[in-house]
């Protein structure tokens, strides 16, 4: 089935609001269909079942998401402002989008190892970004030398996905991107020189 059609971006859309809503498990495939308003047979012409779906929405949805801030990033210079760059977008949309970053933070979490090992897959292309932004920055001297690139990878990606779990976890009460500054001072403090 060609993935441009509307109905298939439809289904993605609906699943995220459903997923988010209900959580993964009680998500049935009839309640996606409600919620993207097809019959629940137009599901399974685009999707194989519910595990599909999942993966699919996070293929879709965080391939975009990586795309915007690998896009985002790659205007900028030096590797502090990507990294500032990556923090702002990373808070940016997913406190537009509270269902996407409930899906992707709590629901993803609670899946089967076979779904995650799919959706690592995906997030391997945004550690790929970080991983630049670092190498870069250890190249031009801006980034300690000594210190191992793939510890302030997971420092980076670590605190990135707390700060957003507990946005989540006390009802959004606050602006993410408010954070954003103070995250980008903490890490590069750690770091940069």
């Amino acid at each position: 089935m060609n993935k441009e059609r509307p109905k298939y971006k439809q289904i993605i859309d609906a699943a995220v609001i459903v997923i988010a809503e209900n959580g993964y498990h009680a998500s049935q495939v009839s309640k996606i269909a409600k919620q993207a308003n097809v019959a629940d047979g137009t599901i399974y012409l685009y999707f194989k079942n519910k595990e599909d779906i999942l993966i699919s929405v996070f293929k879709e949805k965080m391939g975009h998401f990586i795309e915007m801030i690998d896009n985002a990033t790659s205007e900028q210079k030096s590797a502090s402002d990507k990294l500032l760059t990556l923090i702002n977008m990373h808070y940016k949309l997913l406190s537009e989008s509270p269902h996407l970053a409930i899906v992707t933070q709590l629901e993803l979490r609670q899946s089967k190892p076979e779904l995650r090992k799919e959706i690592n897959k995906v997030l391997k292309s945004y550690l790929t970004v970080m991983d630049e932004i670092i190498q870069q920055g250890i190249e031009e001297n801006e980034i300690r030398k000594d210190m191992n690139p793939q510890i302030i990878r997971q420092m980076i990606f670590g605190t990135l996905d707390e700060t957003v779990t507990t946005w989540l976890m006390k009802s959004q009460h606050y602006s993410l991107l408010d954070q954003a500054e103070e995250v980008h001072e903490l890490l590069t403090k750690g770091f940069f020189k």
